[in-house]
């Protein structure tokens, strides 16, 4: 079953040139997209082509200009609790302990008191924070924090979770950890996952395919099936199935970002 469709999705900006003149920037064209319900799919593309635009788009925080986006079947919502969204930045209120920033979309649903404390306790569980319910967020690890937005999501139960390189600010052994961590909680809830990445290895190891995005204005080049076995553990980035499709991905990211440069960087 398809839970989101894209169509010929159009995206432009007004923008001012060196000479202070206005002119159009198409950063979306002709963009075409399908993510099925409960697959893993990450959109992987060069700097600028528009991978979190569309993610902004699905999300509700920025418009489309043409086209058609299409979620269960119905036109795209500006706003809507059945989608979630991680951002690189952890997003967390400081004055608020952990079991707070966890509650927060609960409130915002009416859920009552006692029902939003054992909701959130059970996904603070889920990544492994039961432990620090009572601490504020500079009392964290990056990576802990991380995981709190990640949970403060899941909490509300969205049908659709939409992450914007929410590792990027991590560094190299926190960021492998939560990757594993990510894909256990997949695992064991199966949402829709749409996830923005510059990591080659990164998009393979997570997903079930790879929409690869072309330099600007942005459409999907190729769907990149990842044909790895699940559940999937560090150990598969050593095999010679994981090399093959990271060589063939960096083809296409190479040809791409010579087409950027080809054009002095702008298109």
């Amino acid at each position: 079953m398809v839970k989101v469709q894209a169509r010929q999705v159009r995206r432009e900006f007004q923008i001012k040139n060196h000479l202070g003149n206005r002119e159009t920037l198409s950063v979306l064209k002709d963009f075409n997209l399908d993510i099925g319900e409960g697959e893993f799919l990450s959109l992987l593309g060069p700097s600028g082509c528009g991978k979190s635009t569309f993610l902004n788009i699905l999300a509700g925080l920025d418009k489309y200009d043409g086209g058609e986006i299409l979620v269960d079947q119905k036109e795209l919502r500006q706003r809507s609790f059945d989608r979630g969204i991680v951002f690189q930045s952890y997003a967390l209120l400081p004055w608020r302990t952990v079991i707070k920033n966890l509650e927060m979309g609960l409130e915002i649903r009416r859920i009552p008191k006692k029902e939003r404390r054992r909701i959130a306790r059970q996904y603070l569980d889920l990544v492994g924070l039961a432990a620090f319910e009572n601490q504020y967020p500079h009392q964290l690890s990056g990576g802990m924090r991380q995981r709190v937005a990640i949970a403060r999501v899941l909490a509300y139960h969205p049908d659709l979770l939409l992450m914007d390189e929410p590792f990027a600010a991590l560094d190299a052994q926190t960021r492998e950890t939560l990757q594993i961590e990510l894909l256990r909680i997949w695992e064991a809830d199966k949402k829709t996952i749409l996830f923005v990445t510059h990591s080659i290895d990164e998009a393979i190891l997570l997903s079930d395919r790879v929409a690869f995005m072309s330099a600007r204005p942005g459409y999907i080049k190729e769907i990149i099936n990842i044909d790895l076995p699940r559940p999937r553990t560090e150990d598969i980035r050593n095999s010679a199935e994981f090399a093959r499709i990271r060589k063939n991905v960096w083809e296409l990211l190479q040809h791409e970002v010579l087409k950027v440069q080809s054009f002095g960087g702008y298109l």
